[in-house]
């Protein structure tokens, strides 16, 4: 059974906003990422029940929530989030999707809500307790100028720059290029 831990679901919201925002968003490449958290979909069938609408739904949360990871302050990311969680959260309850999985808190309207509300009230949650429990913005928006995505950064010491090594690779190339030209 699939543990759903704070930390996975704040991984699972930053790779749905990559997907969302920085590729070609589709209903298989949404899916393909709900399938990787653990989303199972209907029984027997694995279907998840995603449509077009849905797409567009979580497109558009996504882009709020790039504004949290974009946050310069922990403070701000706080307000960011704390206005989220207003919008769109409900009191928190346990489930287990009916045994299907292990005993985790939602703060969506109810097991069958809606993808996009599910994904922006149960990812402004993870990152509100990400920050909270690291007291910094739990990610940040790649520095490079041809990038920009999200990432989690939960590490200690001075927060990251960029989304990966490739792109602090080839960000310092380019100023080494620059500084010897």
């Amino acid at each position: 059974m699939e543990v759903h831990s704070t930390k996975a679901m704040a991984a699972r919201a930053v790779d749905l906003c990559v997907a969302l925002l920085h590729e070609q968003p589709s209903i298989e490449s949404v899916s393909r990422v709900l399938r990787a958290y653990g989303e199972l979909g209907a029984p027997g069938t694995g279907d998840l029940g995603l449509g077009e609408d849905d797409v567009r739904a979580m497109r558009a949360a996504a882009a709020r929530l790039r504004e949290v990871l974009g946050a310069a302050t922990p403070g701000d990311a706080s307000a960011l989030l704390n206005r989220l969680l207003a919008e769109s959260a409900r009191p928190p309850r346990l489930t287990d999707h009916g045994g299907t999985t292990t005993w985790h808190v939602h703060v969506d309207s109810s097991d069958e809500a809606p993808w996009g509300e599910w994904f922006l009230a149960s990812s402004a949650m993870a990152l509100a307790v990400l920050l909270a429990d690291h007291q910094r913005v739990p990610g940040g928006l790649c520095a490079s100028a041809s990038c920009g995505r999200p990432f989690l950064d939960l590490g200690g010491g001075s927060p990251r720059r960029y989304c990966s090594a490739r792109c602090a690779t080839r960000e310092r190339v380019a100023a080494h290029r620059a500084r010897t030209t």
